[in-house]
């Protein structure tokens, strides 16, 4: 049997939060933390280093898009699960967007959602039934229309193209940093300044345009 994954867990309503970290630990994974919160969930997560995060969409304080884009900040490699009431495909979307991994409706049964964990540990997308489709479709639409990022013509400093290319080849911020004597914190200052040149979300996405490019 695989080791237990590092999961935080961030929802704002007590039982649920507490019958979920609950579940894991019995699975055999390692509760690092939970949080009621998004910014408190952000702060905490930092010190926690969770492998994945299972993050709830609606929070008191702020949305749970806004949380995700906290902590791929702080924690660009953490994988995010969404596990919300809401299958609202606006919802999804905008999660997917934001970095979310996966996305899974709390009606799911326990064994769908421990399941979830481990593939979204992985680094699998998991998505509800029916949710997944959605997904696919959004992505299969920005992909058939890369040409107005083209006409853009977006300048990329030199280090950014260097940074873009090892991203494409599946390199991890670390290896990065590494690979090119860069501090941990400048490679994602590079990763977030392209993204934000090319419109883009995610590094699933920055990774589409790097390999569209002939970058990889």
């Amino acid at each position: 049997m695989s080791t237990g994954v590092r999961v935080m867990v961030v929802d704002d309503h007590p039982m649920w939060r507490e019958g979920v970290a609950r579940d894991l630990t019995e699975a055999g994974h390692l509760v690092v933390a939970t949080s009621g919160e998004g910014r408190q969930a952000v702060r905490v997560a930092a010190a926690a280093r969770p492998d994945v995060v299972v993050l709830d969409l609606q929070l008191p304080d702020v949305s749970g898009v806004e949380v995700i884009r906290g902590l791929r900040a702080v924690l660009p490699e953490v994988r995010v699960l969404m596990l919300s009431a809401s299958g609202e495909p606006q919802s999804v979307l905008d999660a997917v967007k934001a970095g979310a991994t996966g996305y899974l409706v709390k009606s799911a049964a326990p064994a769908e959602f421990l399941d979830a964990v481990r593939r979204t540990a992985a680094g699998e997308p998991v998505f509800t039934p029916g949710l997944a489709g959605l997904v696919l479709g959004e992505y299969r639409r920005l992909a058939a229309a890369p040409a107005n990022t083209h006409d853009a013509a977006p300048q990329l400093t030199e280090r950014e193209t260097e940074v873009l290319r090892l991203v494409a080849k599946g390199l991890s911020y670390k290896q990065i940093a590494e690979r090119l004597g860069l501090s941990h914190r400048t490679v994602q200052n590079h990763v977030q300044n392209t993204l934000g040149k090319l419109q883009l979300h995610n590094r699933v996405e920055l990774t589409r345009y790097a390999i569209e490019q002939g970058l990889d």
